[in-house]
């Protein structure tokens, strides 16, 4: 199972940045579908941004436009640079890897929060 953690979150002024990485150990990370959750208190976990083993990537709405996921497969990292960012942005932040073949994601990270502050 491939191991996830997550780092760069912290708290942050409304109208600000942060950026989320998400290191994944092996040596099978370019096939992997990544993807970024988050969870707010007393709400649903949300898929953020996912990005596919070839670069693909999409966003929820939401986010579109202020989120940018990206990967470096040489590095078995990825990014989530978050802009602009508002205080319904604050939530615990989740990265998550899906083997091929796989429907659901099936190796999550510890989780890493986030705090905008208005």
């Amino acid at each position: 199972q491939v191991q996830l953690v997550e780092s760069g979150g912290g708290l942050v002024q409304a109208g600000g940045s942060l950026r989320l990485s998400c290191a994944a150990s092996g040596r099978t990370f370019s096939y992997l579908s990544m993807g970024w959750y988050r969870q707010a208190p007393g709400k649903q976990r949300e898929l953020v941004a996912a990005i596919t083993s070839g670069g693909k990537s999409n966003y929820a709405d939401s986010v579109k436009g202020r989120f940018t996921l990206s990967r470096d497969n040489a590095k078995n990292t990825v990014y989530l640079q978050m802009d602009s960012l508002k205080p319904e942005d604050t939530a615990t932040y989740y990265c998550a890897a899906k083997r091929p073949g796989f429907h659901d994601y099936n190796s999550w990270g510890q989780g890493t929060q986030v705090t905008v502050s208005s």
